[in-house]
């Protein structure tokens, strides 16, 4: 499993890669999940999480209330006891256990919905439902269990994204950022791109060196500069014309 350690000591341990990635924060004594991955992962994150002995979580922070991300939470409440963290604008997918498909960010993944997306069968996007205990509308800070740590609203992948920065070095941002492809940190699908273009700015605006994505690898600060500039440029040119 992975590791990142801040300079606060911190540890930042990808429990889960692959499909869905899911990280552990931990100081030590205190434990914040982000993420679950999706429902057929639930054991595979049950042994991860047990080599490294962890038997409480003390938060389960949810970037968003897709299947992918959020698909364990019930279970992860009955066996760890955390408290549920949650965008509002993401508590009643999460209570119903349910995902709208968002819209195509690439001219492919564009097409793709708009032909295919109403042949999914909506029983592929549900999972157990799981109500919320917190509900974030602005920025959260962990400082009262000892982290020097804070969820900020990063939307556009969904209307209520999250993203956890830590330390100000280190950002877990869900799928506000994609690190499948070397040289692109798009996400495939974005409710708004728009919106989600200015929450890399926001992201930005951060000391963070290091944005952890739910899908792919690490993103370099430098990476994600270029890819905000070059389509900074494109839309101006577009503007021009």
């Amino acid at each position: 499993m992975k590791c990142w350690v801040t300079k606060s000591g911190y540890k930042i341990i990808r429990v889960l890669a692959g499909r869905s990635n899911v990280f552990l924060l931990t100081n030590g004594e205190k434990n914040i999940l982000i993420d679950t991955s999706t429902s057929y992962l639930w054991g595979k994150l049950q042994r991860r999480l047990g080599l490294l002995n962890i038997e409480t979580i003390d938060y389960l922070v949810l970037t968003h209330s897709h299947f992918d991300h959020a698909a364990n939470a019930k279970r992860i409440k009955t066996k760890y006891k955390p408290t549920i963290v949650i965008h509002k604008n993401e508590a009643l997918s999460l209570s119903r256990g349910e995902m709208a498909i968002p819209n195509g960010t690439l001219i492919f993944t564009t097409l793709l919905v708009r032909t295919l997306g109403r042949l999914i069968p909506k029983s592929l996007l549900e999972y157990t439902p799981c109500e919320p205990d917190l509900l974030i509308d602005s920025d959260y800070s962990f400082k009262t269990i000892g982290f020097n740590a804070c969820l900020t609203h990063t939307p556009g992948h969904t209307k209520g994204s999250l993203s956890l920065i830590v330390d100000d070095e280190i950002a877990i941002v869900g799928d506000t950022l994609f690190g499948v492809f070397r040289w692109s940190v798009n996400p495939p699908y974005a409710d708004n791109r728009n919106t989600m273009i200015n929450s890399w700015k926001k992201l930005l605006d951060t000391k963070c060196l290091i944005f952890l994505p739910s899908h792919g690898s690490a993103i370099k600060r430098s990476l994600l500069k270029h890819n905000f500039r070059k389509i900074q440029k494109i839309d101006l040119g577009q503007k021009s014309e």
